[in-house]
């Protein structure tokens, strides 16, 4: 019996496409966490002040006030209301993400992202297995937990362990002891729970996939008819199961991503050869047949074979 070798994930659309068109997405949102980084050490380097602050909370040229709705959050739980202009910047950062999509953040912002991200890729290259996975409800407990204890605490929890806000003093005041928490994060994906850290225990991804669960933009799987099954948008997505609903919906049902865990990160789009997914918005009543009954029967076993 002969056992087929699975192709690497993306090589037809790069056939396809080209290197640029298959890796495009990708490309941007790296360069965007680069940015969005280099905005806030620009004044600790540089003495450049066009931000004074970090992504927990911070003032743009000395006017607009930016505030992690998570931390403001975490802050009114123990008891301690923010300035105005803290509010302010809370209820803006909120708005925003609402309407694109809470878990942009993750995907587009996050500087932790590229840790994970490198685990992963790591984690594929030496073969190692799945790993421990958490329950899907694992993540709703962390957040619990983080609100119970800054309730009891009087302290903005989060902070105390925040691997984002670790990474930005370590790259200021030097790594130090920051280090261990961002290697732990590298090391819990590579070896314990693939994408586990994101996927099940991160709580900001969490809260934010909560704020843009009604978020207008989406991914859409429009042209699903054309799938072929290689599986690849389901290897790249870091939220795997939030494809299926979509990309083997029947007639009628709509080839939109409505699940709030998606990340609006686009890899699905880059690596798919046949053009099946593209970014719109949650209202787009474009719409795709679905392709046949033996495509609609099999969506446990293509997830799983991606696994």
């Amino acid at each position: 019996m002969s056992i087929k070798t699975r192709a690497p994930v993306g090589r037809e659309a790069i056939a396809t496409f080209g290197w640029w068109r298959a890796h495009r997405f990708l490309i941007l949102r790296r360069l965007s966490q680069m940015f969005f980084l280099s905005l806030f050490l620009l004044g600790p380097w540089f003495g450049i002040w066009w931000i004074k602050g970090n992504l927990s909370g911070s003032l743009s040229f000395g006017i607009l006030p930016l505030t992690d709705p998570f931390i403001a959050a975490q802050s009114l739980i123990a008891g301690h209301w923010p300035e105005l202009t803290g509010l302010i910047g809370a209820l803006i950062v909120a708005l925003a993400y609402a309407l694109i999509g809470g878990r942009v953040y993750c995907s587009w912002v996050c500087p932790v992202n590229p840790v994970t991200d490198g685990a992963h890729w790591l984690h594929d290259r030496l073969g190692l297995k799945k790993g421990w996975q958490p329950k899907a409800g694992t993540r709703w407990w962390v957040l619990a937990m983080v609100v119970a204890v800054s309730a009891l605490t009087g302290t903005i929890a989060w902070e105390f362990v925040n691997p984002v806000s670790m990474l930005h003093r370590g790259l200021i005041f030097g790594m130090g002891l920051a280090w261990a928490f961002v290697v732990a994060v590298f090391v819990f994906d590579l070896f314990v729970s693939r994408r586990g850290w994101c996927g099940h225990l991160c709580p900001v991804g969490t809260f934010y996939g909560l704020l843009g669960a009604k978020s207008v933009l989406r991914v859409s799987a429009a042209r699903r008819a054309d799938c072929d099954d290689c599986m690849d948008c389901f290897a790249v997505c870091p939220e795997m199961h939030v494809i299926t609903p979509a990309l083997r919906g029947q007639a009628g049902e709509t080839p939109i991503i409505l699940s709030h865990d998606c990340t609006n990160c686009g890899r699905c789009i880059d690596v798919c050869a046949k053009d099946v997914f593209a970014f719109t918005h949650r209202f787009d009543a474009t719409d795709a047949p679905a392709r046949d009954d033996r495509s609609r029967s099999q969506p446990a076993s293509g997830a799983s074979r991606a696994a």
